[in-house]
């Protein structure tokens, strides 16, 4: 597959997402950029905007498997993962796979789990694989988790650490819809019958893997690479951020911008591909400072004061 190709499925598979979620063209990009970039995404947004339904849906269009957790307080890793359970026939323990056995894993409010709990999904998320009673078992491929979490409701949350933080290649929010969005939302339900909208299938599960190799093959100048590197390490001097962007999100910065000038059908990556995933990849990953927080800094924020102070590369 090529990156002509690649931005055609990927128009497709947007168009699709447009017919079942009310959201702008922006969300659905950056959701895309975490497939195709080979990581993982996380929503935070208020109940109700339709972070489950998009993440079924990225599944229907994909044509891949899926399965959602409910994260709880007591939420055990073994709910996760899966479990051996006997058998009396032949007194043996066969594994039972868990939930975590799927091509697309909704991680819905994963904050409300335990940190042992968010450890077990840890090693899923970093080497597609999980350990159980000592035996290492591979994940299904392709392997991505949308994990969701509630930005207002703090009673009965754990924080996610921060190495779990970094895991995620992209964090997004739908957000509201417009007046015109939620009166396009209510017309859209008064036409069907069922309560959710279905999404069709634009490609099937090997094609995905396809897609995720067309990054690969795009271009990016050496002066692109260290525009990369002076933004990531432009945080880590900022006097609000306590822990900057690490040199694991540097990478992931590369890698999604390499993603989204394939998304959108360019064999080669430019300043203006960083930028449009410079939040979305970095924002996450900053540790405020004491004060910073108090005061409540936005950390976008500190991402568009870094990217107007760091010199533009120019790309022929």
């Amino acid at each position: 597959m090529d990156v002509s190709q690649a931005n055609q499925e990927c128009t497709e598979v947007i168009d699709r997402l447009g017919d079942a979620v009310i959201s702008e063209r922006r969300f659905f990009e950056d959701v895309l950029v975490g497939v195709i970039g080979r990581g993982h995404v996380l929503l935070e947004d208020v109940p109700g905007t339709g972070k489950t339904l998009t993440a079924r849906s990225i599944a229907d269009a994909l044509g891949l498997s899926f399965s959602r957790i409910q994260f709880t307080p007591d939420l055990l890793p073994s709910d996760v993962t899966g479990t051996h359970i006997y058998n009396e026939g032949d007194g043996s323990f066969e594994f039972t796979e868990g939930p975590i056995f799927a091509n697309i894993v909704l991680a819905d409010e994963i904050n409300r789990a335990p940190p042992k709990t968010q450890a077990a999904l840890l090693e899923a998320m970093e080497e597609g694989q999980v350990t159980v009673a000592g035996e290492t078992r591979p994940l299904p491929k392709p392997f991505f988790v949308i994990a969701t979490q509630n930005p207002v409701e703090q009673e009965g949350t754990f924080p996610l650490p921060e190495a779990q933080v970094d895991r995620f290649l992209v964090k997004t929010s739908l957000g509201y819809p417009d007046a015109d969005g939620e009166v396009e939302l209510l017309s859209r339900r008064a036409n069907r019958e069922t309560m959710s909208p279905s999404v069709e299938r634009v490609f099937e599960r090997e094609h995905v893997e396809a897609l995720r190799r067309v990054p690969e093959s795009v271009r990016t100048d050496p002066d692109l690479l260290e525009y990369i590197v002076e933004i990531t390490r432009k945080t880590r001097t900022d006097g609000r951020v306590e822990i900057g962007v690490s040199p694991r999100g540097t990478q992931r910065l590369f890698e999604a911008a390499r993603a989204y000038a394939a998304l959108r059908g360019s064999e080669f990556v430019t300043p203006d591909d960083i930028k449009r995933v410079a939040q979305p990849v970095c924002a996450h990953r900053l540790v405020l400072t004491p004060d910073a927080t108090v005061n409540d800094v936005d950390k976008s924020q500190i991402i568009d004061s870094v990217l107007e102070s760091v010199p533009v590369p120019t790309v022929e």
